[in-house]
């Protein structure tokens, strides 16, 4: 056992802990802190426009699934309307425009004072409108986006197709997976620029953890498999050379990039919307209901909120066509509370059900030698097991931790068949789910077998379980379904009962995207669904 890795995680440990008391003395002596991130990101705190009155089509969120929506109806010519509750956050090559996950600020979290993450280290910081919304349920805690450009300005960029045997397991025949292979996967590659990490940086110091971490998993008898990412490696050189500020090469990636080193859905499908004129995104447009009047157009209650979260106002609007694309929990819950107040009478016994967290489990595990591991963030592989429950172990970064640690961390991702359906509380009005413990418990078991697996054949076992440091299910950053396709909805996204409502979103997917990261199969299934609705 390697003692040195032990003490090095439990003073790390100790060190965080000394970091988060600093920060909750920083934001009780500074707090409001409106006037600095003011100066820092002026961009956000620009007067927000508001929405139209009447929209020919709706779309609520602006994450993939919503982005590829509004694209593809403005390019059929369409009016369209994006509806966001968070900023529009600029890139800047050397302003710090986003907060990082080892001192975080406001910038960071969605209206949050405290923030526990994957290394279960507590910190606090003042409240503010930031990228990361963490929406605690019992048994899990939710990370979900709050931005402009949804979930691909906070993930880390990996985007992997699921095998087919795997895929066809969760769906059921309802997509075929073939047509998503021969058509709509490449189209996205194409339009995201997708491409597996180059040499010259898998070689750069930075990602000697991902050296290493492949190393150990080839002594465990793997072979690494590289993954297609959506970052831009010229951004990355240009921090090598210092031509840039260090972002994705220093452990930035879960509260944004702040030189737009990923080519995230501002840099594409966004702006390629509203280049066609008939698209336009409306940040700080928080949508709190809809509803569908007599005549059949739908009815959306807007709060405006300015970064701060102040309520600027409260406004109706109206549309023809209306898109749910605010993300599992989001799309799930407008479509719960509406059908529990009777403001869509016709949805069917399906909405709320098919929650699950794509087997989320975050891993640590020693190294065989402990010095220089680098943080690079954007993931180079992946390995492949099912000597238990089918599982990916992706080689990850330590988030908010831009220095060596004695660990390489992997995010686990198990094909877990768990399922949880939201339900709505008559008396909060709010709208909520719980998530068993054993399913927390499944998934780190059968993750955990095969990362102890890897420490022992290479060498690099660790204590990190004594810190509870070792395996990490308590959150997901992969919520999906609660308005799942072929039951809440028909095989494309129409919503039962509600001809013009569709849901083009993680909520259609039945809670696993079968062992990998759901973002290319999300984007996919969105370009596959417009089109068939645009053909009628």
């Amino acid at each position: 056992m390697h003692r040195r890795a032990f003490f090095k995680a439990a003073g790390l440990a100790t060190i965080a802990g000394a970091v988060g008391t600093n920060l909750t003395m920083r934001a009780a002596a500074a707090d409001p802190r409106e006037a600095m991130f003011q100066s820092w990101v002026p961009e956000i705190f620009a007067p927000i426009p508001d929405a139209p009155e009447h929209s020919p089509a709706l779309v609520i969120g602006s994450g993939f699934g919503a982005a590829v929506t509004a694209l593809r109806l403005a390019e059929a010519g369409v009016v369209t309307t994006v509806l966001e509750r968070g900023s529009r956050w600029p890139n800047d090559p050397w302003r710090e425009i986003f907060t990082g996950d080892d001192l975080p600020d406001g910038r960071g979290f969605w209206h949050r004072t405290s923030f526990t993450g994957v290394t279960k280290v507590p910190m606090s910081f003042g409240s503010f409108g930031g990228v990361l919304d963490v929406t605690e349920f019992a048994g899990i805690d939710v990370w979900r986006a709050a931005a402009v450009g949804g979930g691909s300005v906070v993930f880390t960029g990996a985007m992997v197709a699921p095998e087919r045997r795997l895929f066809d397991q969760v769906f059921g025949g309802v997509v075929d997976f073939g047509e998503l292979e021969r058509v709509y996967y490449p189209r996205v590659r194409q339009m995201l620029r997708l491409d597996a990490m180059p040499a010259d940086i898998y070689h750069s110091e930075p990602f000697a953890h991902s050296r290493a971490w492949d190393d150990q998993v080839r002594a465990a008898g793997y072979q690494p498999v590289p993954n297609d990412s959506i970052f831009t490696w010229d951004v990355l050189r240009s921090e090598l050379a210092g031509t840039s500020r260090p972002s994705a090469t220093a452990a930035r990636s879960n509260l944004g990039n702040s030189n737009g080193a990923k080519f995230d859905l501002n840099q594409n499908y966004l702006r390629y919307a509203a280049e066609t004129g008939k698209a336009q995104v409306y940040p700080g447009h928080q949508v709190d209901s809809i509803a569908q009047d007599g005549n059949g157009k739908f009815v959306v209650t807007v709060t405006k909120l300015d970064p701060t979260g102040r309520h600027l106002a409260t406004r109706t609007l109206t549309c023809d066509k209306l898109f749910l694309g605010a993300g599992s929990v989001g799309t799930s819950a407008l479509l719960v509370r509406a059908q529990a107040t009777g403001a869509l009478p016709n949805l069917n016994e399906h909405i709320g059900d098919g929650f699950g967290t794509n087997g989320d489990v975050v891993l640590a595990r020693g190294a065989s030698s402990v010095a220089g591991h680098g943080q690079g963030v954007p993931s180079a592989s992946r390995i492949y097991d099912e000597s238990g429950a089918p599982l990916t172990l992706e080689n990850w970064y330590i988030p908010g931790i831009p220095f060596e640690t004695g660990a390489l961390a992997s995010l686990g991702m198990v094909l877990d068949s768990t399922r949880a359906r939201f339900g709505y509380d008559a008396g909060s009005g709010g709208v909520g789910l719980n998530w068993p413990d054993a399913a927390q418990r499944s998934v780190v078991d059968a993750a955990r077998a095969v990362d102890h697996r890897i420490a022992e054949k290479a060498g690099a076992m660790a204590e990190y379980g004594a810190l509870g440091y070792d395996a990490n299910a308590r959150f997901t950053a992969h919520p999906l379904g609660g308005a799942v396709l072929g039951r809440a909805t028909d095989a494309y996204g129409r919503v039962h009962g509600h001809p013009g409502l569709y849901v083009m979103d993680g909520a259609a997917i039945p809670g696993s995207t079968a062992t990998v990261n759901p973002s290319l199969t999300i984007t996919a299934l969105a370009e596959r669904n417009i089109e068939a609705i645009l053909r009628g």
